[in-house]
């Protein structure tokens, strides 16, 4: 019974979020593109160092975005759970983390990056949600999601595919 209360107010939400209109002032465009990335290992480029045990290691990327947004991008992972918490298998894991790209303009764009990866067995398929909350310059009040869907290959460091979403700003 929890478990639907919580698929109940998490459908709730987002039915809220996507019907709320984007600020007068902001101009909306649909964004279609393609990303490819590369583990980097904690304590290297921004990856933080990992905390001790029993905290959770630090998960980050770094890559480039190109399509409708383009750049390079860096995420570093803020929690991940395994799937089995809620009796799911356990080569999946659930994450949320902070992705930045800096954009070819020089300006930044901020989200928080929430999904799901397989970080175990060889199918290695991920799927992400980045809801943008500001950056610097023209995208200080960026606003909007990208949808990433992909392939992770935990024995090469490397992750790839595509984004769709929409991207609001000044």
């Amino acid at each position: 019974m929890t478990r639907a209360l919580v698929f109940l107010v998490a459908a709730v939400v987002g039915l809220v979020a996507w019907s709320v209109p984007a600020p007068a002032d902001q101009a909306c465009k649909p964004v279609v593109g393609h990303f490819e990335a590369v583990l980097v290992p904690p304590g290297q480029g921004h990856c933080p160092v990992a905390p001790p045990p029993p905290e959770q290691p630090a998960l980050c990327t770094a890559g480039r975005v190109w399509g409708g947004i383009q750049g390079n991008y860096q995420f570093v992972s803020t929690g991940i759970l395994s799937s089995t918490a809620i009796a799911g298998p356990p080569e999946i894991f659930f994450f949320t983390g902070r992705s930045t790209i800096a954009l070819k303009s020089g300006d930044q764009l901020l989200g928080a990056d929430t999904g799901s990866i397989d970080l175990v067995s060889p199918f290695g398929g991920f799927a992400s949600l980045i809801t943008f909350d500001g950056g610097t310059g023209a995208m200080s009040n960026a606003t909007g999601q990208i949808r990433l869907r992909g392939e992770f290959s935990a024995s090469e460091g490397t992750t790839a595919g595509d984004y769709l979403g929409t991207l609001c700003s000044q």
